[in-house]
C-alpha cells in the first residue's frame, strides 16, 4: 500500500503506478491536465515513465474553458 497526497488530500493506493497510469484510473484525459510531482511540473511525456512512490505529494490541475459575454 502506498499512501500519498493527491490534490491536499489523503490518498492510498493498491500498488505502485505511473502517473499516466494513475491519471486514468481517475477519469482524468493526460492530454487536459498539467501535473505537478513534488512541486515540480511533470512533462507529458514524462507521465508513462514517473512512477508515483510513498509520501509523493501530487497535484492534478484541470482546465476550464470559458469566455466572456
Amino acid at each position: 500500500m502506498i499512501t500519498l497526497t493527491v490534490n491536499g488530500k489523503k490518498r492510498e493506493l493498491d500498488a505502485e503506478m505511473t502517473v499516466q497510469e494513475f491519471l486514468l484510473s481517475q477519469q482524468y484525459h493526460p492530454g487536459q491536465v498539467a501535473v505537478e510531482l513534488n512541486e515540480a511540473i511533470i512533462a507529458k511525456s514524462d507521465y508513462e515513465t514517473v512512477s508515483l512512490k510513498q509520501g509523493d505529494v501530487l497535484e492534478v490541475l484541470t482546465f476550464m474553458g470559458g469566455g466572456c459575454r
